[in-house]
Formats: C-alpha cells, structure tokens, sequence
C-alpha cells in the first residue's frame, strides 16, 4: 500500500518521501514503483519523461526525522492498534505543528489513535483500496476530535490525486470492511463446512452475483492475516460473535499460508 499511495503521488505532481526501517524493503518499493509506471509507458498513459519524473518526486529514507518538513503524513503499517499508536505517538513529535496524520487503516478507530497524540484535530483515516495507482475510492475517515479543516485537506490531496473521495464515520470497519469481511469470513466457513471447494464458493460469486474476483481469492489478495486482524477489531468494537473469525481462517494464519504474498492460501501461487 505504501509504494501505491507513494507512485500515486509521485505520477500527481507531488513531492514524497517513502519511509521504512528496511533498506530492502525501500529499494523493492522503488522497483516496484517504477515497473508499474514502466506499464503506464508501455500502455501509452503515460511519456518515458513523464515516468522519470514521476520518480524523481519520490525520495527513499530509513529514519523518520525525514518527515520534518511533511505537509501531510500518510501512515500505512501492519493493522494493529499498538504499532498505530506508537508511531503516531513518534510522529507527532517529530512533523510540523501545522502537519496533518493521515492513517491508511482500513477498521482501526482513528478516534483512538488521534486520542495517542497531542493533535486529535489534525489524525484523520485515509483508506486508499489496493492496487492504489489502479482503484479510485478513499475512504476518509473522521474522528471526534477531526477538524473541518484537516477534512478539507486530505479530500483536496486525495482528489489531486485522481481519487474519488466517500466521507464516513468513525465505526469498526468503517464502511468497506464491515460489509467485506463477514462476507469473506462466510465464505470461509462454507469452505471450511464443506458446502463448495474454494473454486465453486467464487465461481458463484463471480457468476451469480457478478463480482470480478470471488471472496476466496480477494482474502489471498489481501492478505490472510490482515482479514484476520479485521475481524478481530470488528468482533471487539461491536461485541457481536457474527463477527467470530472462522477458525480455518486462524489455522492459515497460524500456519503462515497468508495468500499471494506467502504464494499459498486459499490457492497456491507462483514466487
């Protein structure tokens, strides 16, 4: 998600700077970057110069002191609420006082999190929806403390950069995953039940109800273990066991068969 929203930026015109502890992880950011703007090219979307400086807006760095002049901050680490709030704790002392938060959690309370700093007003939610540089949503996101102002600005940048924006409130899930995820938990449970294989359950999805990738194969996509770490944040904010992860989802996530990016899942992928 972190290289998405960074090409994204960086093909809108704007200066960004990719953060991340891990040398390795940055230099395969860029790699990864730039190939996919080398698609653009090859699609004719875009110019080889309009690709060179797309990249050359987008700087790398290992230490966040690099955010010291940031206008705007999006965060987009693991979906857990301690990572979250630390790092919103660090970054709130190291950004500028004018220096809006933004968070990419797709079902963490940004009320919570913004309640870890000493600018509540400025933390905000904005979900971009994976490929970033492809799909065109961003949820955003306000907390309690959120101001009219911070709103304003991350809808301007997220409309510079191309994408529609849906305002929700500040629920577990917001309003993508609270409707994604039990659908994909059920889905789940019918294969765990033995209804369907995992081909039949998104085969009727995809034909039956005409959606372009089957709940299956989405959950490999988006990563076995952050559909678990969803649920679990839905199944807490709302105290309801209809949110109960199925326990063939855990068994996975136990086993380290996280989907594409583990190239096992519910399906087996290639490196």
């Amino acid at each position: 998600m972190g290289n998405g929203i960074a090409h994204t930026a960086g093909a809108a015109g704007l200066n960004v700077t990719l953060i991340d502890v891990e040398g390795s992880i940055l230099d395969r950011a860029v790699n990864t970057i730039s190939s996919n703007l080398q698609r653009g090219v090859d699609k004719g979307r875009m110019s080889a110069d309009e690709k060179q400086a797309a990249l050359g807006r987008i700087r790398i760095a290992a230490d966040d002191q690099a955010i010291a002049n940031a206008d705007i901050v999006v965060e987009a680490i693991i979906e857990k609420f301690d990572a979250k709030r630390a790092l919103f704790q660090k970054l709130d002392t190291l950004a500028p006082k004018e220096c809006v938060l933004a968070s990419n959690t797709s079902s963490i309370s940004i009320t919570r999190i913004g309640a870890s700093t000493r600018r509540a007003d400025k933390v905000i939610g904005m979900h971009f929806f994976n490929p970033v540089p492809v799909m065109t949503l961003v949820e955003v996101i306000r907390g309690m403390a959120t101001s009219d102002d911070t709103y304003q600005r991350v809808e301007d940048l997220a409309k510079r950069m191309g994408k529609t924006t849906i305002e929700v409130n500040d629920y577990p899930g917001f309003v993508s995953n609270r409707v994604l995820m039990p659908m994909i938990n059920e889905a789940i449970f019918a294969l765990h039940e033995g209804v369907a294989t995992a081909e039949a359950i998104d085969g009727v999805m995809k034909l039956g109800m005409n959606h372009p990738m089957g709940p299956l194969q989405l959950a490999d996509f988006i990563g076995l273990d952050v559909c678990l770490s969803i649920l679990r944040v839905l199944e807490e904010g709302f105290g309801d066991p209809k949110y109960r992860p199925c326990p063939l989802l855990v068994k996975m996530v136990d086993a380290g068969w996280l989907g594409k990016k583990t190239a096992r899942g519910f399906y087996t992928y290639g490196k």
